[in-house]
């Protein structure tokens, strides 16, 4: 069998993509889907894939389900002939038995049958290569539940087995605990190739537009073109320590049009997409900010179908329904995600800020990725080439090149969970609700969103992304500081954390904004860099203390 190239693949994509526009119940085109996002290298989006095909298989069983009568419907032509090119794969048929093809009842549910065993196959495959060892374990059990002695499934789990023994540097005869196992696993972090959303960020029309809009936060300030540095994957090699030449690439960035003080404001923003994973917690549900005293002369003002919803005044309140509030209005949405976890705080603040994001986008009739709060935003995305380079039928680990944190749990059940609440067709909005528009939103949060700690407990508890604080590049020797409270302000620095310089920026240079603590050690902030940026810091500062560490290291080995 020839294998079929890239172009080939991509072409069939777009053709199950548009054959499901028009058929969005047919489980039979998702599981082709799924197929083809595995061939192509993406196993998330696979497992995205395979589980709405899992989910309708649900709704053809049973009458009580929501979407029955459609994905009945959708079924039927596949009833007649029940054996489709999809589900025909190994000894699938044989290990789960003959089957009427009368069209009926019966038929229905030995297709259904059939198809989530197959969906079982890929979830569990596909989890695998993304590194979620738990949730692809779980999934070839269900499997085997059905089927116990199919051979594709007793594969996979040996090759979960074999993987998690790795991971968790297990003994021989150590058991493999499903519960035990890890989940977080990861995902390509890119364009991808056919996201039309992502804008020219550097045509005359969108520096226009976002200067425009600057004009109301930062009125010193302009956004342009500026060169950084490329992250390294890893760090290793002399250009990481400053001792060869550093690859650039173009990002935009802000820029001072006149000089600007040591002390003085340089931006004052405020944003909506904010999220809050304390369940009941005392703060503004549009900025994020704590709330006024609730006394009888309070500013907080409560949403009058939703009494458990506050905002801080009357203008939080009229941000809220202008660009979101009215799609979770009532739609018992508030608790999900809520109080996490400790290992899980970061990624239910990600969650948080993508369940906004889409409630954002219904309210004012946009794709998700047209919002303005997140449409210029790049999210550090690694070129498609580069991500397809390793076969995922030929590994059980994902590749070192792959850097979007990815789990089953956060970037595929919970957000569905979360449209379903919203009252949000999940088969029919597929354009605007596909996994990879998930992952998109996610890349573009991570290393961009700022979080803010509970002075109680010292957990982060609440995070927002504005668009132009994160437009300012990061360095670890910034010019500028910050501190969001209801409104990101940035601060000109009265002096530079390198030397003790005095501070203040100088007409046409770069505002120079920090991400991370710029007080922690070089490869501190260089392995925060690699988890939210997707790869090492560059900036001056790191490659010189950087190679200032490797000299003496290499003066201490001489010795």
């Amino acid at each position: 069998m020839v294998e079929e190239t890239t172009a080939e693949l991509l072409k069939r994509r777009q053709e199950l993509t548009d054959a499901l526009a028009d058929a969005p119940y047919d489980l039979i085109l998702y599981l082709e889907r799924a197929i083809v996002h595995f061939d192509l290298v993406y196993p998330d989006l696979a497992a995205g894939d395979a589980y709405r095909a899992l989910l309708l298989t649900d709704e053809i069983r049973d009458e009580n389900f929501e979407y029955h009568e459609e994905a009945l419907k959708a079924c039927q032509a596949y009833t007649i002939n029940p054996c489709p090119g999809v589900l025909d794969h190994g000894s699938l048929i044989q290990d789960l038995g003959p089957v009427t093809n009368d069209g009926g009842e019966q038929a229905h549910n030995w297709l259904a049958k059939l198809a989530s065993v197959r969906c079982f196959q890929i979830l569990s495959s596909s989890l695998l290569r993304c590194g979620c060892l738990q949730s692809a374990m779980k999934f070839c059990e269900r499997g085997l539940g059905v089927v116990p002695h199919n051979k594709e499934l007793l594969q996979i789990k040996k090759d979960i087995e074999q993987a998690a023994r790795k991971r968790l540097k297990l003994q021989p005869g150590d058991l493999v605990e499903v519960n035990n196992l890890p989940d977080r696993g990861i995902a390509r972090r890119e364009v991808y190739p056919w996201n039309t959303y992502e804008p020219d960020r550097f045509s005359e029309q969108s520096l226009s537009f976002l200067n425009q809009e600057l004009a109301k936060f930062a009125p010193k300030c302009e956004v342009r073109v500026s060169e950084l540095p490329v992250l390294l994957n890893g760090g290793s090699g002399a250009a990481a320590n400053g001792t060869e030449a550093i690859l650039t690439c173009k990002q935009l960035g802000i820029f001072a049009k006149e000089d600007i003080a040591p002390g003085e404001i340089v931006l004052d923003e405020y944003s909506v997409l904010t999220a809050n994973n304390r369940h009941k917690e005392s703060t503004c549900d549009s900025c994020g900010t704590e709330l006024p005293p609730l006394a009888e002369n309070s500013k907080a003002v409560s949403c009058p179908e939703c009494y458990d919803t506050i905002f801080c005044d009357d203008f939080c309140y009229e941000q809220a329904q202008t660009q979101y509030h009215p799609a979770v209005c009532d739609k018992d949405v508030d608790s999900i995600a809520k109080d996490p976890d400790p290992q899980d705080i970061d990624q239910s603040l990600y969650l948080l800020l993508l369940a906004r994001l889409l409630a954002m986008a219904e309210h004012q009739g946009l794709h998700p990725l047209e919002v303005s709060s997140v449409k210029y935003i790049w999210g550090d995305f690694v070129s498609p080439a580069q991500n397809s380079s390793s076969n995922p039928s030929q590994a059980i680990y994902p590749p070192s090149q792959w850097t979007l944190p990815f789990s089953f749990r956060y970037n595929i059940a919970t957000p569905l969970h979360i449209l379903e609440k919203m009252d949000i067709n999940i088969y029919t909005t597929l354009s605007r609700h596909d996994i990879w528009v998930f992952n998109t939103a996610y890349a573009k949060f991570r290393g961009t969103a700022s979080a803010r700690k509970n002075p109680r407990d010292g957990r982060p508890d609440v995070a927002a992304v504005h668009p132009f604080w994160c437009l300012a590049n990061h360095d670890c020797d910034p010019n500028v500081t910050w501190e969001w409270g209801g409104r990101m302000v940035l601060w000109a620095r009265k002096t530079r954390v390198v030397g003790g310089k005095e501070g203040g920026i100088k007409k046409g240079e770069e505002v120079l904004n920090h991400y991370c603590d710029v007080d922690l050690p070089v490869q501190q902030r260089r392995e925060w860099a690699s988890g939210s940026l997707g790869g090492w810091c560059m900036c001056r500062r790191c490659r010189e203390e950087a190679a200032e560490q490797a000299t003496k290291k290499a003066e201490s080995e001489k010795k």
